[in-house]
């Protein structure tokens, strides 16, 4: 038994050497391209191994970038009232993100949220305030961000608050902004 295992091993073993591609010698000095060497085979070419394409995965198109503020049905969450559309922006694997911004004071759209979402949500930071609140279930898979609505205070320790990307258009700062990334599109 061992026998013919040792010479299956053997067997194998010489069949890769075989298959095996043969090194070529370097030039020698004193030879030149129009003089090669008398024992020079043809090179030949290595086989490339197959493309092997990534799994598949479920990720809904990147919708372009669009100046039309998104509907509630699109976002899957009301948007604050008065909160004015600033933009939006693809976070990566199909998800977007949508900017709005509002005077109104950062307590007063985290009650709002509390009070639309039936959940408390989570201070993420005390100094400038941001509120998180989930809205669908994170998949690693196929998102970058979780699904959720942010709240972040811009007019914190004085600040003028955020910069309204639209030029010349009033207000020309907001003191609270809202980011939502929907759960699906």
């Amino acid at each position: 038994m061992s026998r013919r295992l040792a010479a299956a091993s053997l067997l194998i073993a010489v069949g890769s050497v075989a298959a095996a591609q043969t090194p070529q010698p370097f030039p020698k000095p004193g030879t030149s391209k129009s003089n090669p060497p008398a024992a020079a085979q043809p090179a030949q070419t290595p086989s490339k191994p197959p493309v092997v394409a990534p799994p598949a995965t479920q990720v809904a198109p990147v919708p372009p970038r669009s100046t039309d503020p998104p509907t509630a049905a699109m976002l899957g969450v009301d948007v604050y009232p008065g909160a004015e559309f600033l933009t939006s922006f693809d976070i990566g694997k199909g998800q977007r993100g949508y900017l709005f911004g509002t005077n109104a004071a950062f307590s007063e759209i985290v009650n709002y949220y509390r009070n639309q979402l039936k959940q408390k949500g989570d201070l993420i930071y005390d100094e400038p305030a941001i509120h998180e609140f989930d809205i669908g279930k994170f998949k690693e898979e196929s998102m970058v961000f979780p699904p959720s609505v942010t709240v972040k205070d811009y007019a914190w320790g004085g600040s003028a608050g955020y910069l309204n990307p639209k030029r010349g258009k009033q207000p020309a700062r907001f003191k609270t902004v809202i980011q939502i990334v929907p759960a699906t599109l």
